[in-house]
């Protein structure tokens, strides 16, 4: 039961504090669609997916029409595509147009599946697929991508690692006279989930069923909010508590937009990813947070400290607000994305050694960040090995979304407009790291995978 003050404190989060349901993501399964003919599996593909989607876009502005919930994305997650390129054969990138094609039909923000997982070795359609990538990411506007290189039980595939470490510059480099937005859509994953209805990583796993409604939360400004009422007077037991309660409300309306969804879709409500996710608008920003919580500047030591039990009180407070928690579910440090996270940089109190460290302890990796065009692939190779290691020996989900800035240096910046924001160029250690990659082969699961 909802009570008036119940409701005034919702009006009061979307119409102050940035509340808002960052996506409706549906995910469809494109397996029934592979066939010997790679032209017939893009058109099965292509009617699937209108099919299936072809009232998402409609369903959510109907949602946020009833409800007074905002809804800032409409997207779709599918298959991911190297097992039909796998299985039906043809030009990958022929796949990436069609999506792109259906995606534009449909009305939604984005579309993602364009991915492999690789993280146990290649099989028929994978290197095929990661090849085409730079090439797929800049033919298209909607498209997203990703691959998934390690896991806690199959280790990390140096050999992947070494392959999308050129890829990312390739993908930059075909997309620079548009702010090497390209490599803004692909993502590098160690322990990707099959559930995540986020971009650029949302792929539909092959273990989800035929199709089904995800939901990603917010309210990186409602929570800051919260806290910055409180003040000084809370300890910080007293300051997890609150973050936990914040955050059940703001997965609670996730949950009630979820279920709705699915009724009106006439598909199953699969999970709410319960992450705090930040936009580039002042007032919803993670960085902005942990200051409220005492650091001084993000990145100054009690960083990552505070960003654990951020991190660790969202998720707490959001699993009971809920039937299914999935995804990626925590707090996102992007650094483009987040006005907090791009100040600190230019301050000098954020680094990319800081960030790596952060990722140890909260969603997703290195996402969103911009380093000098001339970045070695070896480096960009050994940046990926180092946060998927961090993945693999947590048994956590982490990732690599950087953009290297073709023509840019240090201390420039890149416009990528919406929710992308702007990015701050940050240095980044250029220390050779090829005699490692080069060797190849797989780094092996940790002991703790052995847990059967």
């Amino acid at each position: 039961m909802w009570n008036s003050s119940d409701i005034l404190e919702t009006i009061r989060m979307i119409q102050d504090e940035h509340l808002d349901i960052r996506t409706i993501t549906m995910g469809i399964s494109l397996l029934d669609c592979s066939d010997g003919d790679s032209e017939v599996s893009c058109r099965k593909m292509y009617e699937k997916i209108c099919r299936k989607a072809g009232d998402l876009v409609k369903t959510g502005e109907q949602i946020e029409s009833t409800y007074g919930i905002p809804i800032i994305n409409k997207r779709v997650s599918v298959t991911p595509i190297a097992m039909l390129a796998g299985a039906s054969g043809g030009d990958p990138v022929a796949y990436a147009r069609t999506l792109d094609r259906a995606a534009a039909e449909i009305g939604v923000n984005f579309i993602g599946g364009y991915s492999a997982l690789v993280h146990k070795g290649f099989s028929a359609g994978d290197r095929e697929l990661i090849e085409s990538i730079p090439e797929a990411l800049a033919e298209t506007e909607l498209v997203c991508s990703s691959v998934n290189v390690g896991s806690t039980k199959a280790g990390i595939n140096m050999d992947a690692v070494a392959l999308m470490g050129r890829i990312i510059r390739q993908t930059a480099e075909r997309t620079q006279d548009r702010q090497c937005i390209g490599a803004a859509k692909l993502v590098v994953f160690c322990n990707a989930p099959e559930d995540n209805p986020f971009m650029a990583g949302a792929f539909h796993g092959p273990g989800e069923p035929d199709a089904v409604v995800n939901v990603g939360v917010s309210g990186p400004g409602v929570v800051r909010a919260a806290l910055a009422k409180a003040g000084d007077r809370l300890d910080l037991t007293e300051v997890a508590e609150l973050i936990k309660k914040t955050a059940f409300k703001i997965t609670r309306m996730g949950q009630l937009v979820g279920v709705e969804a699915s009724r009106r879709l006439g598909v199953p409500f699969d999970i709410v990813d319960l992450s705090l996710a930040p936009t580039p608008a002042v007032g919803d920003s993670v960085a902005h947070i942990l200051e409220e919580i005492g650091v001084a500047k993000t990145g100054g030591y009690g960083t990552t400290a505070a960003l654990a039990l951020l991190n660790d009180a969202v998720k707490k407070g959001g699993v009971m607000a809920s039937s299914s928690v999935g995804g990626l579910s925590g707090a996102f440090i992007p650094v483009s994305e987040d006005a907090g996270m791009i100040e600190a940089v230019q301050e000098g109190a954020l680094t990319l050694e800081k960030l790596e460290a952060m990722t140890a302890v909260c969603s997703v990796g290195l996402d969103m960040i911009v380093i000098p065009g001339g970045t070695p692939v070896d480096v960009i190779a050994g940046l990926i090995a180092d946060e998927a290691a961090i993945g693999m020996v947590n048994n956590k989900t982490t990732a690599v979304r950087v953009i290297p800035a073709i023509g840019y240096k240090a201390g420039d910046m890149l416009e990528f407009g919406g929710l992308f924001g702007s990015g701050p160029v940050m240095p980044i250690n250029q220390t050779p790291a090829k005699r490692l990659i080069t060797r190849g082969g797989r780094i092996p699961a940790p002991i703790i995978s052995l847990r059967n």
